[in-house]
């Protein structure tokens, strides 16, 4: 029996989801803004909530997309499958091909190197604890992202099939708790993307291996 042929670090089909997203999330987050200045509040029957400060503030037109709300909604409701479709090729990529082995966070290998991790970021630690693809922080915060995206998904359907779908608005624990989910991990993701510009722009070697895919290691 062969051994498996290495891989680059970033093969093709991650290199492409990863891409893709990029323009599916500005799309979804503009329009989604645009939706949220119809009516910019949160709680029950726009009863002010101590979670959310910022009753009946509107978020400035050039971070909006869609003019309108009716404008709004087509292109959420369009664009929302293509990333929904996308996260699945994605999780399906990562089952099928062992790369979850590399990628996710699994708390028995992970969970001490990444609070070393983090100690390091910190000033801490005067160095990482370990080298390679992913270090343990890296793949909490991935990990992470694809249950923020899976939730994403699910609640926007709740908002969006609230009769339809009763069951799953429920699990969130009506409309406006899912409604309030949804805007949550929006302003997750924004936080997560700045922090990965971030790294990234620390560690340029990172951006040209998402678009080459990086060199393949040598063969054993």
């Amino acid at each position: 029996m062969h051994p498996p042929e290495p891989r680059r670090p970033q093969p093709w089909p991650i290199r492409l989801a990863h891409w893709a997203n990029v323009p599916l999330l500005a799309i979804l987050a503009g329009s989604g803004l645009q939706i949220l200045v119809a009516y910019p509040r949160m709680g029950t029957r726009g009863r002010p909530i101590a979670l959310y400060p910022f009753q009946d503030a509107v978020p400035p037109s050039w971070l909006r997309l869609g003019d309108w709300l009716a404008g709004a909604r087509s292109w959420h409701f369009a664009f929302g499958w293509f990333l929904a479709l996308n996260g699945f090729v994605y999780v399906l990529y990562l089952a099928l091909s062992g790369e979850w082995r590399r990628r996710l966070f699994l708390p028995r290998r992970d969970t001490r190197d990444a609070v070393a991790t983090l100690a390091y970021y910190l000033r801490l630690r005067p160095a990482p604890a370990q080298t390679g693809l992913y270090n343990g922080l890296q793949r909490l915060a991935y990990t992470a992202t694809l249950l923020m995206g899976a939730l994403s998904v699910l609640s926007g359907l709740a908002i969006y099939k609230p009769v339809q779908l009763q069951w799953l608005t429920a699990l969130f624990g009506g409309y406006d708790p899912a409604r309030f989910v949804h805007l949550l991990l929006l302003a997750l993701f924004a936080f997560f993307t700045v922090g990965h510009v971030v790294l990234v722009a620390l560690h340029p070697r990172t951006f040209g291996e998402m678009i080459t895919g990086g060199r393949k290691p040598d063969a054993p």
